[in-house]
């Protein structure tokens, strides 16, 4: 979404690869991995805890991110930066052996 351009796009040109077709199809994607990302999160915290859950969909969420920064935008990673991801994923595989221990 960050380089779709939506003043271009117009009525007459909906639909042509030229016109509406560069701007449409990322922002149709968009919606439906939103509503897939809501779907398949609902199920996950009916089988673990929401904390957990959550934890790990954010981490998935950001690394996934990063790498279509990596490979799309052209963007480059810091060893800070993979240094706060590998605590985030210390940080939830200590939620999931906490978890554990306490049931």
């Amino acid at each position: 979404m960050k380089f779709s351009d939506l003043k271009t796009l117009r009525f007459i040109n909906f639909y042509r690869w030229q016109g509406g077709l560069p701007v449409l199809v990322p922002f149709v994607g968009y919606i439906l991995f939103g509503v897939a990302n809501i779907y398949l999160f609902s199920i996950a915290i009916k089988q673990i805890p929401t904390a957990t859950a959550f934890a790990v969909w954010t981490a998935i969420t950001l690394i996934f991110i990063k790498i279509a920064e990596l490979v799309f935008l052209g963007q480059r990673i810091s060893w800070i930066e993979i240094f706060f991801m590998l605590l985030i994923m210390i940080g939830i595989m200590g939620l999931k052996v906490y978890s554990l221990q306490s049931q």
